[in-house]
């Protein structure tokens, strides 16, 4: 017996009889259950709605969300949002800062990634990479989360100490390859051309011989103007050791990187 024949005989709408048939056949009742806790204040089309505007913007804010379905005519509160999100397998997260990247970044990016792709372990064993970066002396730059109960903030484990004006920083060039770290120089003043090619002096080529990379090894640094001054380019030059061609705008691709961050947390 189809739908129409049942509605006709019932005089209900096609829709109810749809309904109540696929209810028997999910949960062999017609009955409704008792739902557990508080119904949800956003029907489904208000959370399919805002669940598009948070896939195409996800900076939307949650005060956002309140007005686009007080606009709608549903009104909630912000903790409501928040908890429709969560449920929908979303959460709150702080975003990622990346380098801005223009197409021409894009571009050599994608050239990098060809040129190299068919590249073997073996040639990358003979690069040294190297990079500068700053080291707090006092705590960390970013914000560090604790699991906590409510009245524990002030427990020392789920602290952390700070001093007046931060502590204060130093600059440090490093360099490392398969085989293990180079020399750790710290850098003092504002560091320029000269500056840098004293670096390389003091601490590159030992680091190669202190690391056996052999005589094939190929040296990596990024495109700061400091390492693609003349003078820099013409110093590795004398001393024999060959650059890798670097894309601009790439930290993300320099594993010294994870090196770094090992000593900063």
């Amino acid at each position: 017996m189809g739908y129409k024949t049942i509605t006709k005989q019932l005089g209900e709408k096609v829709t109810t009889v749809g309904t109540i048939i696929r209810k028997w056949k999910k949960q062999k009742r017609t009955v409704n259950l008792p739902q557990p806790g508080a119904p949800c204040k956003i029907s489904p089309r208000g959370v399919a709605m805002i669940m598009r505007t948070v896939r195409n913007q996800p900076r939307t804010t949650r005060e956002d969300l309140v007005n686009d379905l007080k606009a709608a005519g549903t009104i909630v509160t912000k903790k409501t949002i928040g908890n429709t999100l969560r449920r929908e397998g979303l959460k709150s997260c702080s975003a990622r800062k990346i380098p801005l990247l223009k197409k021409a970044h894009i571009h050599a990016h994608l050239k990098f990634a060809n040129e190299h792709l068919s590249d073997s372990q073996d040639i990358w064993m003979k690069v040294l990479w190297s990079e500068e970066t700053k080291m707090e002396l006092f705590g960390i730059n970013s914000t560090r989360r604790v699991w906590r109960r409510r009245n524990a903030a002030y427990d020392p484990k789920n602290t952390v100490p700070t001093v007046k004006h931060g502590g204060g920083n130093i600059m440090l060039w490093g360099c490392f390859s398969a085989k293990g770290t180079g020399q750790l120089h710290r850098i003092k003043g504002t560091m320029d051309g000269a500056m840098c090619r004293q670096i390389l002096g003091e601490n590159l080529l030992p680091s190669a011989r202190a690391l056996k990379m052999g005589c094939e090894w190929v040296f990596q640094h990024d495109n700061d103007p400091k390492h693609t001054a003349k003078a820099t380019k013409e110093w590795l030059k004398k001393k024999h050791i060959k650059v890798l061609e670097w894309p601009s705008q790439s930290p993300d691709l320099n594993p010294i990187e994870n090196l770094w961050r090992e000593l900063k947390v």
